[in-house]
């Protein structure tokens, strides 16, 4: 009787913890989370706010950049031309546009042509722009401000407006620059067609793109000076280095980085440069200036070929992926460089 009456009271008598209070229950079916678990609950819709964010972005880019994207991947695999269109058929040719392209002397031509016109216009720019920027941060503040209003407004003017303006300058009868050329001796060049031969236009059209470019390197690497200490400077004049040392111990070391996005992105602007060679000449005379984009448009849109125009596209954008895998290369050896030398 008595083990009975100590079972019922164990079992109706509140168990209790240290110091006589309840002892802690685990959050199970139906006991609201505490502790960590409310922390981890309020932390998750902190951690997808990010993702929202993105969201609108992603899918505009989706819309705009991934579906046409996938329509022009589908088109390169068509042999679509006028009759095709008009008659709305769909033939498809596999591969045979890419065999066709790839197996195409102008196809190599174009790309190699291509890819000496990128070089040589991002050595100039990046040169040249080194130089104005380096200038920018040695002259005072008012021939500093007159030079950055003067490249923000060569920056500021739309492509179609500058090529015009180019092309009123070269003109052969009218030109500016055969009038100043004559008025200098050179009377040969008083009517001298600029468009006339490939080494000419191109000419005409790297000093174009030169120009439009030069601005967006030389305030970005004025905007990068102000960032190294002066102290690395006088340290450095102290040690009697000059100009040239100065720049290639401390500048160029410092802003090495800066170096590498921006003559990326240059590569990028000049590689795919459509307008201004297009509304020079059309990438005459006899296409010996067309570039890959150039190319593409001929082939796609002026001889009517859209399968094959596609094809040479998505080429085209093989190529600068290529050049990003490199640059991004670049970009984690120098960064596990940094990390080690830490």
């Amino acid at each position: 009787m008595a083990v009975q009456l100590d079972d019922a009271a164990d079992q109706t008598a509140p168990r209790t913890g240290k110091g006589g209070a309840p002892p802690a229950r685990r959050p199970g079916r139906g006991t609201p989370a505490t502790g960590t678990t409310a922390r981890r609950t309020a932390a998750t819709p902190a951690r997808r706010t990010p993702y929202l964010l993105l969201l609108p972005a992603l899918l505009a880019t989706a819309v705009f950049l991934g579906w046409p994207m996938v329509r022009n991947l589908l088109l390169s695999f068509q042999n679509l031309n006028m009759k095709e269109l008009i008659q709305h058929l769909t033939d498809w040719r596999g591969t045979g546009n890419y065999q066709e392209v790839l197996g195409s002397e102008q196809f190599w031509r174009v790309t190699s042509r291509t890819v000496v016109f990128t070089a040589v216009n991002v050595v100039l720019i990046m040169v040249l722009g080194v130089l104005i920027g380096l200038l920018l941060a040695r002259l005072g503040t008012t021939m500093r401000l007159v030079l950055s209003a003067a490249l923000v407004l060569a920056w500021a003017m739309p492509v179609i407006a500058a090529t015009t303006v180019f092309q009123w300058l070269f003109d052969a009868r009218y030109g500016v620059v055969n009038w100043v050329l004559d008025r200098l001796g050179r009377h040969s060049m008083a009517h001298y067609d600029w468009v006339g031969s490939q080494l000419s236009t191109f000419f005409v059209i790297t000093v174009l793109i030169v120009w439009q470019s030069l601005p967006f390197v030389a305030l970005n690497l004025y905007a990068a000076t102000t960032t190294i200490p002066k102290e690395l400077y006088e340290a450095a004049r102290m040690d009697g280095a000059g100009t040239w040392k100065v720049f290639t111990s401390v500048t160029f070391p410092f802003l090495k980085p800066f170096f590498l996005a921006t003559t990326f992105l240059e590569v990028i602007w000049v590689f795919k440069a459509f307008p201004q060679i297009f509304a020079i000449n059309q990438g005459g005379p006899d296409r010996l200036t067309e570039t890959l984009p150039i190319y593409a448009f001929t082939e796609g849109v002026g001889n009517l070929h859209f399968g094959m125009g596609a094809a040479i596209s998505l080429l085209t954008i093989a190529v600068l992926l290529a050049m990003t895998a490199y640059y991004l290369r670049l970009t984690f050896k120098q960064e596990q460089q940094e990390e080690n030398g830490l």
